[in-house]
């Protein structure tokens, strides 16, 4: 699959001596990724979420895939989301993800999706991952995604 997509880190500025922990990305609704009735199918923003915590990692310096090359992962242990009005095909999403929690062995990022063309959310929800070695062991956050993040 491929997203047309474009990060509009603009939207949000750190403040001074604040780091910066928060990725705004905008997705046009397709129509493989809706229903019958030309609603975006639920399974949909899960997979917007994905791309927006992927752009938000390389927003601040670090792709998923370096992060896998020096040895860590960032499983799902928890998904939410909560839906709150419909998009239908070719709408465009604002999806924006914030890093709210990043303690011992886990990180939790929180979620809105906004209708673009009224601001509208559309969608509020989080997930949480542990960071796992390649043994799949669950270790403790990295030092190094600690000063990037922290």
């Amino acid at each position: 699959m491929e997203y047309i997509i474009s990060v509009h880190s603009n939207i949000y500025t750190a403040q001074p001596g604040e780091k910066m922990k928060k990725t705004i990305i905008e997705i046009r609704v397709r129509y493989a990724e809706t229903d019958q009735m030309g609603v975006a199918h639920h399974g949909s923003y899960f997979t917007w979420m994905e791309a927006a915590r992927t752009e938000l990692m390389r927003e601040k310096g670090l792709s998923y895939r370096e992060l896998e090359e020096y040895g860590y992962y960032l499983p799902v242990r928890e998904a939410y989301c909560r839906y709150r009005a419909s998009l239908q095909y070719d709408d465009v999403v604002l999806v924006e993800v914030e890093l709210s929690e990043l303690k011992g062995a886990s990180l939790k990022l929180n979620y809105r999706m906004l209708r673009k063309e009224d601001g509208k959310i559309v969608a509020q929800g989080y997930t949480i991952h542990p960071f796992t070695n390649t043994e799949g062991k669950i270790v403790r956050v990295p030092d190094f995604f600690a000063q990037i993040f922290g």
